[in-house]
């Protein structure tokens, strides 16, 4: 039976542009009849994504330019420019029993790859030179431009490198199907985050000073308006630890080090739109974990009636009227399957509905994880 750890958390964001549109005004979704800030779960994902790979030293790049990358790394060894792009494009030419399409030096298909990769295949075209080389004249003799040419490189080769796998992809998942076996199904699911209240994006017209500017002249050198906003987010995201145990190959010692990195990573994540502009670096009001078997379970619906504040602002009602619905929710389902749960966060109290308190992030992250990998029946 599946088993999931869910991650809700609470954070206040003041004045930002996290996740801008094709216009750069802050997302937004209309949601309780109200519209609230989002910030899509790409954007999130990204940064957790990169944070894992930081710490863990493993790299992987989405990218349809590993053909030019194989092209830069041989030309770097000294290989003539036109052997060189022919390597990259045998590369993916050469990707399994039907290749991968290559349309002006990239694939037509966006990889999803080790870092790594790109040296090791670059290895393989040394080893295969003379065979690149016999096989670039042929193609000039014969003047084969309409023609692609045949695969030259070692297809098994080159397509158990382009289907290798890091930290980040046995989380996320990945899309491969033109090469058999390429595919991961991702463990991890991540929602779009939004606000917990209405938000209305406020203008911000600013200008920009020209420092040279002679003493006669006056006025700005540029003039702009942008548009930010604020307010206290909701944020959720659900591991399926089978899955990600599936894809590491039952590495349970893997398995724990790589779901307490991702925890940390979704906490303490921020997207960095506008950072400079911003500088919106806050931690999260709360973090609420719980492990659940067959299914996992959003508590969005908290806050479909928008929260409204006061005195008190938005974090303290957003905290209430998440421990108000994962009561509602302890009580629906009677706890059935609902195996750990804990919390920790500003408030001193224990929120009631939301498990023990933890005094720290750590503290209740090592809890969660170690009750999410415990197989059912031990101790």
């Amino acid at each position: 039976m599946a088993r999931y750890l869910d991650l809700h958390v609470l954070q206040s964001i003041p004045f930002a542009n996290l996740n801008r549109d094709e216009l750069g005004i802050p997302k937004t979704v209309r949601y309780g009849d109200a519209d609230r800030t989002r910030a899509s779960s790409q954007a999130w994902k990204r940064e957790i994504r990169h944070e894992v790979e930081e710490q863990l030293g493993e790299y992987a790049k989405r990218t349809r330019l590993v053909p030019a990358k194989v092209t830069e790394a041989l030309t770097a060894e000294g290989w003539p420019q036109e052997l060189a792009a022919f390597a990259g494009e045998q590369v993916a030419r050469s990707a399994g029993k039907e290749g991968l399409k290559v349309e002006d030096g990239q694939t037509a298909v966006l990889l999803y790859v080790p870092q790594a990769a790109i040296g090791e295949l670059a290895a393989v075209c040394r080893e295969h030179r003379e065979a690149l080389e016999t096989a670039l004249e042929a193609a000039g003799k014969a003047k084969q431009g309409k023609k692609k040419p045949d695969a030259v490189l070692p297809t098994a080769r080159i397509a158990e490198l382009l289907k290798g796998r890091t930290a980040s992809i046995d989380l996320f998942g990945r899309m491969l199907a033109e090469l058999p076996g390429g595919r991961v199904d991702g463990a991890v699911q991540v929602a779009h985050a939004f606000t917990t209240s209405g938000t209305d994006p406020q203008p911000d017209f600013f200008t920009a000073v020209d420092d040279w500017l002679p003493e006669e002249q006056t006025g700005s050198g540029h003039m702009q308006t942008a548009e930010y906003s604020a307010g206290t987010f909701y944020r959720f995201a659900t591991v399926n630890v089978e899955d990600l145990l599936t894809n590491l190959d039952g590495d349970l010692e893997r398995g724990r080090h790589l779901l307490g990195l991702f925890v940390e990573a979704f906490v303490m994540s921020l997207p960095q739109a506008k950072k400079n502009s911003t500088a919106p670096h806050t931690i999260p009001d709360l973090l609420y974990g719980a492990v659940r078997s067959r299914r996992p379970i959003s508590l969005a619906p908290a806050f479909e009636k928008p929260v409204r504040g006061g005195a008190q602002g938005l974090g303290a009602p957003s905290r209430q009227a998440l421990s108000a619905y994962a009561g509602d929710v302890e009580r629906l389902t009677a706890g059935k399957r609902r195996l750990a749960h804990g919390h920790a966060g500003v408030d001193t109290e224990e929120l009631a509905n939301l498990g023990p308190r933890h005094d720290s992030f750590p503290d209740l992250i090592d809890a969660l994880v170690t009750a999410a990998l415990t197989p059912k029946g031990a101790a």
